[in-house]
């Protein structure tokens, strides 16, 4: 089943769409990358399914029904540009922003002396937010977003402005969140992160879906019949025999030395007769399917589907 789904949403705005006809299917339970270059409709998507602001056609269904507005409150949401009072104190405004979620005074006290203890933050409690420094700012309201425990957790640029150490704190988290039973969505530029995190993913450009699908699946599909040579030997002495035989390559090379040649055969070429030239010119270690990165797709698909003078 699937937890949330966007039906053929549209909105606009003066003199700009935002969403142009977008669907999407989120299944339940699974880590799900919402991707696309900055403008292309994303938090514009996030807010309609947080309620914030409404589509101007189609609908959204979460958890088997139409979202309607008391749907928030299981839905944990972290923008990219935070939030949060600066006069406040921070136990004061956590506990303030879980009563909105719908937790008592009570269970969220308990449960953020937990979260603030599990984040080594136990002293920031009294302290005014404008006196945190961005990044432990960032920390109270992941804990606000997920103390609630929701069952859709939206992550936009959940890292950003992070260390190295404090953003595998916090994916780790998440990662214990989604085992616990939440489905998450992340919306980012890092391609690293798709790669290592999602399941699923949903690329939009210009406000609309240009791609979705598992993301294994739509690395195995990109890479078609692109195979990678490791190989030793003077590389220049191939270009021009693969050439001849109809095949391109792209040289890389690697840091012990070794040259990664990635090679599409084509015009018929069989992947036979590619091994049988590299072979008479290079001493070959490996092959392998090139399978492209997330970055990769992203790039040549964006730049496929934007007209040229935009790029």
């Amino acid at each position: 089943m699937n937890i949330l789904e966007v039906h053929n949403v549209s909105k606009h705005f003066t003199g700009h769409t935002a969403l142009d006809d977008v669907s999407l299917n989120v299944p339940r339970g699974s880590v799900y990358g919402l991707l696309g270059p900055n403008g292309a409709g994303k938090t514009t998507l996030i807010r309609i399914i947080n309620h914030i602001t409404a589509p101007d056609s189609g609908h959204v269904i979460f958890d088997g029904h139409r979202l309607v507005e008391s749907d928030v409150a299981s839905i944990g949401y972290l923008p990219e540009e935070r939030g949060l009072y600066k006069k406040m104190k921070v136990g004061e405004q956590a506990i303030f922003f879980a009563m909105l979620k719908g937790m008592s005074r009570t269970e969220a006290t308990v449960m953020l002396k937990e979260w603030f203890e599990k984040f080594g933050i136990t002293d920031w409690w009294n302290k005014k937010v404008e006196e945190l420094s961005k990044g432990m700012a960032q920390k109270v309201q992941f804990i606000v977003t997920v103390l609630h425990r929701p069952k859709l957790l939206i992550f936009d640029e959940p890292f950003s402005g992070f260390d190295p150490i404090n953003a595998n704190l916090l994916k780790e988290e998440i990662l214990s969140l989604h085992r616990e039973g939440a489905t998450v969505i992340f919306s980012t530029h890092n391609m690293a992160s798709v790669e290592a995190l999602c399941d699923e993913i949903t690329l939009i450009n210009n406000s609309r879906n240009i791609l979705s699908g598992n993301v294994a699946a739509i690395r195995a599909e990109r890479g078609g019949n692109r195979s990678a040579f490791i190989v030793t030997g003077d590389t220049s002495l191939i270009v021009e025999p693969l050439d001849s035989i109809g095949a391109t390559v792209d040289i890389v090379p690697l840091d012990n030395g070794d040259t990664r040649l990635l090679v599409t055969p084509q015009h018929g070429t069989s992947l036979r007769h590619v091994i049988e030239v590299v072979n008479s010119r290079l001493d070959i270690r490996a092959i392998e399917p090139a399978i492209p990165s997330m970055e990769e797709i992203f790039i040549k698909t964006v730049q496929q589907n934007t007209p040229e003078q935009q790029l």
